[in-house]
């Protein structure tokens, strides 16, 4: 696909035809870690991942279209794609951000706020090294502004190597594979890693996962698994918190946008209170 290429409609499920798991199964660690990829510095413990009390989280939420209910970002607002134009951000990471504001408004009829600010390009030249510190302070002071918003999601793309293509296929539409990431703030040498506490650790596996287990059961293909990793990663302001990475560099924007289709419905049914499991 080209640049610029149109996004291609998708129907969005009616039925959870995929993969629905028992409750029983998930509520078993060993089970349930099969959807998890975790690096080799931090280990998610039966202490931090408890399966049974993370499924049964209510992590609904009364929507308010008077006010700003759900946050985007980008930590890294220079993440591009194979067919990024340089200095044209629709075809960007932050015009996948701007697709999924306006799929999330138009189509579900939620307030969205979406940041464009950069983080990660300082004096004009790339940084990333301070990035999140920077997202973090800007995130604050746009939650303290608007203490309505429920909602924090920190929008990317992965990285791979150039012969990775992450792509999958919904209804016929080419899209790219998209990651729940979450930092757990705990390291194997040290265990829990204080002055990087995160109050709302618990509600953002929850998140993930309840997130994970409806993209299984509308749009099996779809999902890698999710990513743990020892830090923070501005995870820590909301319960209600998600780092995606959306598709890589080898992907085409038009691709990453087509994934935002099923995000953005997997969000507005966990934020109905749907649970996508069988008793």
């Amino acid at each position: 696909m080209e640049a610029g290429a149109e996004v291609c409609p998708l129907p969005i499920q009616e039925n959870a035809a995929g993969n629905v798991y028992n409750i029983a199964d998930l509520n078993n660690y060993d089970f349930l870690m099969k959807f998890y990829t975790v690096t080799s510095i931090t280990s998610l413990t039966t202490q931090i991942m408890r399966p049974e009390e993370f499924l049964a989280k209510d992590l609904s939420l009364e929507k308010n279209t008077d006010l700003p209910q759900i946050l985007i970002f980008h930590t890294h607002s220079q993440e591009g794609f194979v067919d990024t134009v340089e200095g044209d951000t629709s075809t960007t990471i932050v015009g996948v951000g701007d697709y999924l504001t306006d799929i999330l408004t138009n189509t579900y009829g939620y307030n969205v706020y979406h940041d464009t600010s950069v983080y990660d390009y300082v004096d004009g030249k790339l940084d990333r090294s301070k990035a999140y510190t920077y997202a973090e302070e800007n995130v604050a002071k746009i939650l303290e502004e608007n203490p309505s918003i429920e909602v924090v999601i920190d929008l990317h793309r992965d990285g791979v190597p150039d012969t990775t293509r992450l792509v999958t296929e919904e209804n016929g539409v080419t899209m790219s594979k998209v990651m729940f990431f979450n930092g757990i703030s705990y390291s194997k040498a040290k265990g829990d890693i204080g002055y990087l506490y995160n109050a709302n650790r618990d509600d953002n596996l929850a998140m993930s996962l309840q997130m994970y287990l409806l993209g299984e059961a509308y749009y099996p293909g779809l999902l890698r698994n999710i990513y743990i990793n020892a830090y923070r990663y501005c995870l820590h302001m909301k319960g209600r918190s998600m780092l995606i990475e959306a598709g890589a560099q080898t992907n085409t924007s038009t691709e990453v946008k087509n994934a935002m289709i099923p995000v953005a419905d997997m969000l507005d049914r966990l934020l109905r209170g749907e649970k996508a499991y069988t008793q």
